[in-house]
């Protein structure tokens, strides 16, 4: 396991999910590299850019979105420069109930000394 590697990863973790939680579109986008891929099923999302990147998931997540958490994150694999996470994530809306529940593989990678999150295959609704 590299330690370095893992830590740079969780806190990119860390952001995403405080920069998803406060709308924080700029933030977000710090914690991704573009383009940016998700799988979900079959179909292969790519966002070439950060302009639509969190109006895609309002609209994914649906109107009754409040917050997301990371119910809890794994190391799976690790080098220097990328780390396999598998993630448990669950949505809340303003009721405090829960509209979703799923896992993802989230791949973080160091790109020209920047740590971010490349790829997701995730396990959500399409």
């Amino acid at each position: 396991m590299n330690e370095v590697a893992v830590k740079a990863a969780r806190e990119v973790m860390n952001r995403h999910i405080e920069s998803l939680n406060s709308l924080d579109e700029d933030g977000l986008a710090s914690t991704l590299h573009f383009p940016h891929y998700r799988l979900v099923g079959a179909k292969l999302d790519c966002w070439q850019s950060k302009e639509t990147y969190l109006t895609d998931f309002r609209v994914r997540a649906g109107d009754n979105w409040a917050r997301s958490v990371w119910k809890s994150i794994k190391v799976e694999q690790s080098s220097p420069d990328k780390v396999h996470f598998l993630a448990h994530i669950v949505r809340y809306d303003n009721n405090n109930k829960t509209i979703a529940d799923f896992e993802s593989l989230w791949v973080i990678t160091a790109i020209e000394g920047k740590w971010a999150a490349q790829f997701r295959s995730s396990f959500a609704s399409a």
